[in-house]
């Protein structure tokens, strides 16, 4: 018996054994851990009776699509620019995103456009892929470099397609690779040559601004200051929301914009609501202070989840490490761990995993219309289970993707 063939065998039996335990253990979503919601009880009661602001506002009624004052400036803060160009809504980023996505395609429509597509850096996040497909809004791979996606081929399709229309992007800490884009590629994305003439739309997601795992924080320059000298900021939206920072199913989101382009998006919000939760904006505020006060209360998240991730890295590198089985980024922020295995088998490692009971994302879900090219992306997630589930299903999962990539030797 050869030495792959004996190896084979061992994990087989290991395998096998895991299959026998039943467990139940999911790494499927970028959820914050209990351990992490607790931070933010005290938001529950934090108001003590007092909803009336220093101008008069009664934040209990009607009124204000754009957030209370004292909002806006917290999530000016958070987002760097200024208190003008923001606007608060509700408890998901994701659903300002969609509406936003859908107040432009009104606008395209509007101007005569009848074909839609979005550039999409791959690696990506598949709650834009969704909304794309939501809108019938073709959607075009661009690889992500180590710096950013390949500009390069970014430039080169928006000057010769006046149909792409938009650019998704999580700039700081990307979901799932956790890279940082570097300085000259904001500046290109900031001063893209555009065919449309009927206007591009750069969707920035900057879900994880403060999620920071190490002691410091990666720089990401200001993209809408970079893009009004160069005359393209109505171009740009920025976007975040408290939803890994306080409470992910009763945060308060943010969305960025020229005041312009709010004034614009307002008036299509006004057909469909009155105001986002005023009280809940509040609450916020109180709880959260300032910027000095967020970065205080993230450094309590990272004490929680930064052994999580050492944990599966040194799972990583110690079962797969110097093998020529898969390769990982190691994230300095950020919800997730990116992982590609050999050609061809993340599909299969994620049903390996799933029958021994370790639920992952399913392979593909990080490409748009779930189509992984190459069939090698995995996007791991440590943050929800507990450090005991975790050290379980990372022993499970090396022991699929040994499995697997052997098994085809």
């Amino acid at each position: 018996m050869s030495k792959t063939e004996a190896r084979l065998a061992e994990l087989q039996i290991q395998y096998d054994q895991f299959v026998e335990a039943g467990l139940k253990l999911d790494l499927t979503r970028g959820k914050p851990s209990a351990e992490q919601l607790d931070l933010s009880n005290e938001l529950d009661g934090i108001l003590k009776g007092f909803y009336i602001l220093q101008d008069g506002t009664d934040v209990r009624n009607y009124g204000g699509i754009l957030g209370i004052p004292e909002a806006r400036k917290l999530g000016a803060d958070l987002l760097g620019v200024s208190t003008d160009s923001v606007m608060v809504g509700g408890n998901s980023s994701l659903t300002l995103m969609y509406h936003y996505v859908a107040h432009k395609v009104r606008q395209w429509r509007a101007a005569g456009a009848s074909e839609f597509k979005f550039l999409c850096p791959v690696p990506g996040y598949d709650r834009h892929f969704t909304i794309c497909e939501d809108f019938d809004i073709e959607m075009i791979n661009v690889p992500l470099l180590a710096d950013g996606p390949d500009m390069d081929m970014i430039e080169k399709l928006v000057s010769e397609d006046a149909a792409i229309k938009g650019i998704w992007c999580v700039p700081k800490y990307a979901n799932p690779t956790g890279q940082t884009y570097s300085r000259g590629v904001v500046e290109r994305i900031a001063a893209l040559p555009l065919a449309a003439a009927d206007g591009f739309q750069i969707m920035w997601d900057n879900a994880y601004s403060v999620h920071d795992l190490e002691g410091t924080t990666e720089d990401l320059p200001d993209l809408l200051a970079l893009a009004a000298e160069k005359g393209t900021a109505d171009q740009v939206a920025i976007l975040a929301s408290t939803s890994k920072i306080t409470l992910a199913g009763a945060g308060i989101s943010f969305l960025a914009a020229t005041p312009a382009q709010l004034k614009a998006f307002e008036k299509y919000l006004s057909a469909q609501t009155i105001g986002f939760d005023k009280v809940n904006q509040l609450r916020h505020v109180h709880f959260l202070e300032d910027m000095d006060g967020i970065k205080a209360h993230m450094v309590k998240h990272r004490d929680i989840i930064k052994p999580k991730f050492d944990l599966v890295l040194k799972k990583l590198q110690d079962h797969l490490g110097g093998k020529d089985l898969a390769t990982w980024t190691t994230p300095a922020g950020g919800y997730f761990i990116s992982l590609d295995t050999k050609p061809g088998l993340a599909s299969e490692v994620v049903a390996m995993a799933g029958a021994a009971g370790v639920k992952l994302t399913p392979a593909g879900a990080t490409y748009p219309y779930g189509k992984d090219p190459d069939n090698t992306n995995i996007r791991i997630a440590p943050t929800y289970p507990s450090i005991e589930e975790l050290d379980q299903a990372m022993d499970v999962f090396v022991t699929c993707v040994e499995l697997a990539t052997l098994g085809t030797v």
